[in-house]
């Protein structure tokens, strides 16, 4: 075997030419394999071989087709084996391209799903193909087309032997961690362990988008604050402090600097003379999770629930997105229920004091959506079998990926990377921080709240740590009603092996009201 992983494999073939591989098209050609691309669309196929044509430095040949056969056989044709980098939407659209492709694949070819894929339908497909001796390797990719251009963090899970075979070639891809220039990839574990990290990874930041939104419109509206202000707030936390080296906070202070001008992109959107903000053009209406295109924010939450998780802060984020993408029945909603509008937010305190605890707040949502995450991966993998190591979850999600933040990745890592932690709130490093801006972030909410901002991610949150840490719940009285009408049975405060007890029905019933 070569120790050279371009010499490795030679060629690749990329199924689905969209954003993301038309960018990894152009990755791999950089690195010196030849590349043949095929998609369902051929006007994508037209748009990637034009780009070819016209670029100079490359060190592998560029090969669309329109035959989906000719482009399989245009791989492995001197018996090598075929390696295949799937981009292409989650479920029946990749089903229906393996039907096609499943005919000219022999024993020993690979196939690296780098779509956002339910990780049982992963699963599936590896059984399936096990049986003609191919190894389907469900790979999360995460950084968004960028990233795929010129380094994404990588998940990737299935089999060990094939793992190892395409580790060198990912290593070479990945995004490299700025401090120690180590590729944001690891062998995840079996199965569909790699999916469901990349799962829980977008379901981490759905909580940090909303945090982060949620900041911008506390800024926009209940301070007053014009767009170049808070780019500038926002750049600040992204130069020092919890915030630093935030993927979110960099691209937003971008975004609210962004102006138009009269020729507008390279596409020619944005092109107006007023020289207004292209933030202002931006309906605020997120439909990914509505039109299929989208499932793992979806998929996050049910995971959540079904491994009794409690992931509220990414629940929260999620809903409210959900709620966004029908602007049609928010229009007519918002006509029966009268909503007030945020208002200005009425404070004492200096506007500089009032940022600093806004900051505090995004960092503790951002931190609880973290653990929230690991938590959840942490189940799976006990459920499993999967053994993943949660530092190398930190370690691939330094760059190249969408929830980079230079400071979570320092706190969780070291203690992740030692040790076998399935609650994370029983970090000391972790429990203190949620500690220590916790006050700030109720500050934030209660005030917000007053004005009528709009706080589901933070203020969920809230809720989270609270309930998370507290012994006088209000499930008291909500057992005992439960108790009362379905004979559910119940534990007793103070008796040893009931409390604080196993996750189980207590032994005693009281007959409230005889049947």
């Amino acid at each position: 075997m070569s120790s050279n992983p371009v010499q490795q494999f030679k060629h690749i073939g990329i199924v689905g030419a969209g954003s993301m591989g038309s960018m990894m098209t152009f990755a791999f050609c950089d690195l010196g394999l030849d590349v043949s691309v095929w998609d369902v669309d051929k006007q994508n196929v037209d748009k990637v071989t034009n780009w070819a044509n016209n670029y100079k430095n490359a060190k592998g040949i560029i090969k669309g087709y329109y035959n989906i056969d000719e482009f399989t056989r245009s791989l492995g044709e001197k018996g090598e084996r075929k390696l295949f980098m799937f981009s292409i939407t989650h479920g029946e659209p990749a089903d229906w391209v393996l039907s096609k492709i499943k005919p000219d694949l022999k024993k020993g070819d690979i196939v690296l799903d780098g779509g956002n894929e339910n990780y049982r339908k992963t699963e599936r497909r590896q059984k399936e193909y096990e049986a003609i001796g191919v190894s389907w390797i469900g790979m999360g990719v995460s950084g968004g087309y960028q990233s795929a251009r010129r380094g994404p963090s990588l998940s990737p899970g299935g089999d060990p032997k094939a793992l190892e075979l395409v580790m060198p070639l990912l290593e070479r891809y990945a995004a490299k961690d700025p401090k120690t220039k180590t590729p944001c990839v690891t062998r995840i574990g079996p199965g569909g362990s790699g999916h469901f990290v990349k799962m829980v990874h977008n379901g981490i930041e759905g909580g940090m988008l909303s945090s982060l939104a949620e900041a911008w419109a506390y800024m926009t509206f209940g301070l007053g604050m014009k767009y170049e202000e808070i780019g500038d707030v926002f750049a600040k936390w992204n130069e020092s402090g919890e915030l630093r080296q935030n993927f979110l906070l960099g691209i937003g202070a971008d975004i609210l600097r962004t102006k138009r001008t009269p020729q507008g992109d390279q596409n020619g959107e944005g092109a107006s003379k007023d020289g207004g903000y292209v933030l202002d053009d931006v309906l605020d209406k997120v439909v990914q999770d509505d039109d299929n295109t989208e499932g793992t924010p979806f998929w996050c939450v049910m995971e959540s629930a079904a491994r009794h998780i409690s992931c509220p802060t990414l629940g929260a984020a999620h809903y409210m997105r959900i709620a966004s993408g029908n602007r049609a029945e928010r229009a007519r909603a918002s006509k029966k229920l009268h909503m007030p509008s945020p208002r200005p937010i009425e404070h004492k305190r200096d506007r500089s004091t009032v940022i600093e605890q806004l900051r505090r707040a995004v960092y503790c949502s951002f931190l609880a959506s973290f653990v929230q995450g690991l938590e959840l991966i942490a189940r799976a993998s006990e459920d499993e079998g999967w053994n993943i190591n949660m530092g190398d979850c930190l370690q691939i999600w330094r760059a190249g990926c969408i929830i980079q933040s230079e400071y979570i990745a320092d706190l969780l890592q070291p203690v992740l990377t030692k040790e076998s932690v399935k609650n994370m709130k029983f970090v000391d490093e972790v429990s203190r921080e949620l500690h220590r801006n916790f006050d700030d972030l109720k500050t934030i909410i209660i005030e917000g709240t007053q004005a009528d901002q709009y706080m589901p991610a933070l203020s969920s949150t809230l809720e989270y740590l609270k309930y998370e840490g507290g012994l006088e719940l209000p499930t008291k009285f909500m057992e005992a009603q439960m108790d009362y009408f379905g004979a559910h049975c119940y534990n007793k405060p103070g008796i040893p092996g009931e409390d604080p007890g196993p996750v189980m029905k207590g032994p005693h019933h009281y007959e409230w009201k005889v049947a």
